[in-house]
């Protein structure tokens, strides 16, 4: 038989060309009906074909053609030329793949942020020479919006106050230190600098009668009227001051490119007058009035740091003079500072009589509401000054070093404690108890060998004690500390980090520090609504979202999350559902002197609903 008959078609080839026809036609369809926007682009760059999702991102019309565009032109591939020239490497073959970002303006008015993925299409040669006909690649587009929004939020809350929505500490330090750059003043302006540092007079008083709603209610008034004293005063200036939240109920107001301190004196006399009107919150009349410390000098040769140390040495002042006045920053007075010096010069001799003792503070379960640890809080029976809390004397000692010899009697003492605890009560699981560190108890000292020694000598096991450190003592922790850090968690010690949220807010660093809890800065949890009280003011709706997100991040890499700060059962509720571990705050007890903790263990502190 001649061997060029053609004959009938196998019946396998049939087969094949069907499978293949069934094939194209269920990926077209998948293609179309994807919600991923993509088009098939071919290597001249035109759009050959688009599924419904592209146009509809694009915020094309359903009768107007994508087919034959240039692509690069529909989503801004050509407004840099790096990724102009990566786009063009691939449609040549000659880069795999180009991933990138654009913000794209949608026909109806809005931005849209989106992430541009550009790939070769399986199958295609890109080495072959272009007919005219075959697909090169696959691009595709997915909008981003959502996240970058709730990534403008993050570092939003990285940089603002969350009760005043205020500018806070780290971006006040970060425009502070930006204007004493010699390039910043040495170019143009005055040179000069100023600052009004105000503390709120009797804000305490507010907080332990009213509760903290009511306090923070108090501050986003002050705020309000700060901003507009603020807003007022640089009318018709340069530049108008910025008024900042430092924490507690201090603010600032920073005044770059300064005319002089008659300048800075009618900005803090604005600030008093503004306060002086009575504030009517949700039926609370209240009424009060402001401390203020005004520095203004040179910005050549003034650092951040010595700037503030005035500022809070004026304030002093001001209170100290009877309150509600401003006063400005006198060197030869600032010589004396005489409740510093006096309070330093007595640290060390305090703690050797033993004018130092421990409080303790719950830490309950959120799921069973029984009590899992206590923090140990610090307090300074003055003969002179009466009980001093922390903040009164922490950072003396930790400017004249004599935070090592108390941190090690604080631990000496929650040890001991917790120990007597377990024995007294050995029929109920044992409490752990969590004891601050300063970064200088790491640095000044063996805080491991401390710790080793204290638990051999009071007997009790290394995972019942729980040692916190600051978000930003942990930040950037190489060296010595991070080897501190993991031979105590090698130990069986607990790590933790306290006021989580309120500095760096950086969550890369948790994957390399033996960090085995996360405390949630208070600020967080007031943020919460308040169910059943129509006056509260309107939430944030981000925070609960931002706190669920650390938590679940917290989990998936192992660490606990306790809420500080927790006032009420809505807000133990809602952090309850959103899988917060631990609660501490005045819901559940104030700190306590150690028999009132012996009372609540094996008890229900705060008993689920």
């Amino acid at each position: 038989m001649s061997g060029t008959s053609e004959g009938p078609t196998p019946a396998a080839d049939l087969d094949r060309s069907a499978v293949t026809d069934s094939d194209h036609t269920f990926y077209h369809r998948v293609f179309a009906a994807a919600p991923l926007a993509m088009a098939v682009v071919d290597r001249a760059g035109l759009v050959v074909r688009s599924n419904a999702a592209f146009g509809e991102l694009l915020g094309a019309s359903a009768d107007t053609p994508l087919t034959g565009r240039v692509a690069a032109d529909l989503v801004d591939l050509a407004s840099d030329a790096r990724s102009w020239h990566a786009y063009r490497e691939v449609l040549r073959g000659r880069q795999a793949r180009l991933r990138c970002t654009r913000r794209l303006k949608h026909p109806e008015g809005h931005s849209v942020w989106v992430q541009v993925t550009v790939s070769p299409l399986a199958g295609d040669d890109p080495s072959a020479p272009y007919s005219g006909t075959e697909p090169g690649v696959l691009l595709s587009v997915a909008d981003i919006s959502a996240r970058r929004e709730l990534q403008a939020r993050l570092r939003h809350l990285q940089m603002h106050d969350p009760v005043t929505r205020l500018p806070n500490r780290t971006l006040f330090f970060e425009r502070l230190s930006g204007a004493l750059e010699a390039e910043s003043y040495e170019q143009s302006g005055t040179g000069r600098i100023g600052l009004c540092y105000l503390d709120l007079d009797g804000f305490k008083a507010v907080n332990d009668t009213l509760g903290h709603r009511v306090g923070d209610r108090l501050l986003a008034a002050v705020a309000e009227r700060l901003t507009r004293v603020a807003d007022e005063a640089g009318y018709a200036r340069a530049m108008t001051p910025l008024v900042a939240r430092l924490g507690g109920d201090e603010f600032a107001l920073l005044v770059e490119d300064s005319t002089g301190t008659e300048q800075l004196a009618d900005l803090a006399e604005s600030a008093l007058k503004a306060l002086e009107d009575p504030f009517d919150l949700a039926g609370q009349r209240l009424s009060l009035t402001a401390s203020i410390g005004v520095v203004e000098r040179h910005a050549a040769g003034t650092t951040a740091t010595g700037l503030m140390q005035a500022a809070d040495t004026t304030l002093y002042w001001a209170k100290a003079d009877g309150k509600g006045r401003w006063t400005l920053f006198d060197p030869e007075r600032n010589a004396h500072r005489m409740t510093r010096q006096a309070l330093s010069s007595t640290l060390r001799p305090a703690i050797e009589r033993g004018e130092f003792a421990l409080e303790y503070q719950p830490l309950v379960g959120m799921e069973d509401g029984r009590l899992s640890g206590v923090e140990a809080l610090v307090r300074w029976h003055h003969p002179q000054f009466g009980t001093l809390t922390p903040n009164r004397f922490i950072g003396l000692a930790e400017e004249d070093g004599s935070i090592v010899q108390l941190g090690r009697w604080a631990l000496n003492t929650a040890c001991r404690q917790a120990r007597r605890w377990q024995l007294d009560h050995p029929g109920e699981p044992p409490i752990f108890v969590s004891v601050n560190v300063a970064v200088r108890q790491v640095w000044d000292s063996d805080l491991v060998a401390d710790v080793a020694q204290v638990l051999a000598e009071t007997g009790l096991a290394p995972h019942l004690l729980q040692l916190e450190l600051t978000e930003s003592a942990v930040m950037g922790s190489a060296g010595r500390p991070l080897q501190a850090l993991q031979a105590l968690s090698d130990m069986g010690v607990r790590i933790a980090i306290d006021d989580f949220g309120t500095g760096y807010s950086n969550l890369a660093y948790l994957s390399r520090l033996p960090v085995s809890t996360l405390k949630l800065d208070g600020s967080f949890v007031r943020g919460f609504q308040y169910e059943g009280d129509q006056k509260a003011i309107a939430p944030n709706p981000a925070d609960e979202v931002i706190v669920e997100a650390m938590i679940q991040l917290a989990h998936r890499l192992g660490i606990t999350v306790t809420a500080e700060c927790v006032e009420t059962s809505a807000q133990a509720t809602r952090l309850r559902r959103i899988g917060c571990d631990t609660g501490q705050g005045w819901l559940y007890s104030r700190p306590v002197p150690p028999d009132r903790i012996s009372e609540l263990l094996g008890t229900d502190v705060c008993p689920r609903p």
